[in-house]
């Protein structure tokens, strides 16, 4: 890891306040990021993190304090007013066009023009490919720039992301979260590119939640709490125990639970010769009531597919299910809810949620009808004092329930989708990366939310790409590989290693 102790700041951001309609989410903060250095910014959701980026990138204007770049004073009225200063950001949200091109999206507002005729300027889309085909070769990314952002995973539209704020040549650059939806191969490759720009002198402020990231990675961290500077301390020498603490401000008990036995349990789901093309191929399995069915394997295995199919949300070429004992023909989602099936999706500001609506009416979405007349009018008090119940009971931190999803944090708003499915009283429930993009305290609210559901009968199938995470909370696990079933895996025999090699155990080195 790159040295910078002895270098000037690049940026010092000083005394630092900002408040939205009333509520306090900077208090007097504090940052300051060198030439070459990695610097980790970390909190709990909520903690002000993506704000106080969001100020030095311009997106948000602070109600007092300084940015000092170099030494100087600066505002920071825009975002193209901190790119022309050499600040960008690559933001937890992604912010693509997906009809444009990933070229397109890449450079826009700034495509190479040539000459048409006299007087005339045409887009040059050659120049426009081969400078957007220069990055991706510079990312190790095989991909085509003339490919519709549309038509790209989410992690490809990470990449494309993180390519598009590399075309900016940035002195500062801020990274918000910026491996949620990458693999291991890729991270890697980010991690070069990383130690490239450092090697430049490039600083880098990197938001993320994986505390193996940040050792591996950052020079210093700076912890957040509630909108306040706690403490910036050196990576190198500081437990991550520490930083925890620092963090949620409580202990934090990541002991497993003991994994209680459901064999006798009646069977709520069976699924047998489930297929869809090469996506999913020939997969059954069963889940018993208070079972959680940890369902693990690499990215594109097709653990989201499985979900999708028996959720009825993509169709399906062959297979049976069986909710409760009883065979059932799901074709849509609608059919699923009605059968008693929930799914919270890995995407949840796309499917899990209704950004610009707010928490109550968000929670009450699945079931919208019970609240209704007979004339079709809701009744706003019975969906208020429903909605209030839930925000209590899930203990989700909003000033409100008339306060917009789009403005709390991924782990309020994560609470929100499971919230929406407790009140549709689902008696098997699909989480898709519950977890995903929330910070450790919120994690461990999960964890103990579906341990809770679990012990009440609830039938739950968990979908996780973080190997400890499933081996803390499953009672089975299933692992996938290129859409098929590879093994299966009790709680007490399953181990990273074993979970791994099933992973990666390819159709070819299958034995008969």
């Amino acid at each position: 890891m790159t040295s910078t102790a002895a270098a000037p700041p690049l940026v010092d951001m000083r005394h630092i306040c900002k408040a939205f309609a009333g509520v306090q989410a900077l208090d007097d903060c504090r940052f300051t990021l060198l030439p070459g250095e990695v610097h980790a910014l970390m909190g709990e959701n909520g903690a002000g993190k993506s704000t106080l980026m969001k100020v030095l990138a311009g997106v948000y204007q602070p109600d007092s304090g300084e940015i000092l770049l170099d030494g100087r004073t600066v505002t920071l009225p825009s975002p193209r007013a901190a790119q022309a200063l050499g600040l960008g950001i690559i933001h937890q949200e992604l912010n693509l066009m997906n009809h444009l091109s990933a070229a397109q999206n890449i450079f826009i507002g700034r495509e190479p023009l040539r000459k048409f005729g006299r007087w005339g300027l045409l887009l040059d889309e050659t120049a426009l490919n081969a400078q957007a085909q220069a990055l991706f070769d510079r990312m190790h990314l095989p991909l085509d720039p003339r490919t519709p952002v549309g038509e790209l995973t989410v992690a490809r539209q990470q990449m494309v992301e993180i390519a598009k704020a590399l075309s900016f040549e940035s002195r500062a650059l801020i990274m918000d979260e910026p491996t949620a939806a990458l693999n291991n191969a890729e991270i890697a490759e980010l991690f070069r590119l990383i130690r490239q720009l450092q090697a430049r002198g490039v600083g880098i402020v990197y938001i993320s939640h994986k505390m193996d990231e940040l050792q591996q990675i950052s020079n210093r961290v700076t912890v957040m709490r509630d909108g306040r500077f706690i403490a910036t301390l050196p990576t190198a020498g500081t437990a991550m125990s520490t930083i925890i603490g620092l963090m949620v401000g409580r202990q934090i008990d990541d002991s497993r639970p003991e994994i209680p036995d459901t064999q006798a349990q009646p069977v709520a789901l069976q699924v047998q010769g489930l297929s869809r093309g090469k996506a999913v191929q020939d997969v059954s399995f069963s889940l018993r009531r208070g079972e959680i069915l940890g369902l693990a394997g690499l990215m594109g295995a097709g653990r989201t597919e499985l979900a999708r199919l028996v959720f009825g949300a993509d169709p399906r070429d062959a297979g049976q299910i069986r909710v409760h004992g009883q065979p059932v023909d799901i074709r849509s989602p609608s059919e699923a809810v009605a059968r008693g099936i929930g799914y919270l999706s890995e995407d949840r500001k796309h499917f899990g949620l209704a950004t610009g609506l707010d928490v109550e009416t968000n929670i009450v979405l699945a079931h919208l009808r019970s609240f209704a007349n007979r004339a079709g009018w809701l009744d706003d008090a019975e969906v208020r004092s429903t909605a209030q119940r839930y925000v209590e009971q899930l203990d989700i931190r909003t000033p409100s329930v008339t306060q917009p999803v789009r403005l709390l944090s991924g782990g309020n708003q994560q609470k929100i989708v499971i919230a929406k499915w407790l009140l549709r009283d689902c008696d098997i429930l699909f989480f898709d990366e519950p977890t995903r993009g929330i910070d450790i305290g919120a994690k461990n609210e999960i964890y103990k939310l579906l341990q809770a559901l679990a012990a009440q009968g609830k039938a739950i199938v968990m979908i996780s790409s973080e190997l400890p995470e499933v081996l803390r909370l499953s009672h089975r696990i299933l692992v996938m590989c290129e859409g098929r079933l590879t093994g299966e895996l009790s709680a007490t025999e399953a181990t990273q290693e074993k979970i791994m090699q099933l992973a990666t155990q390819r159709e070819s080195l299958v034995l008969a």
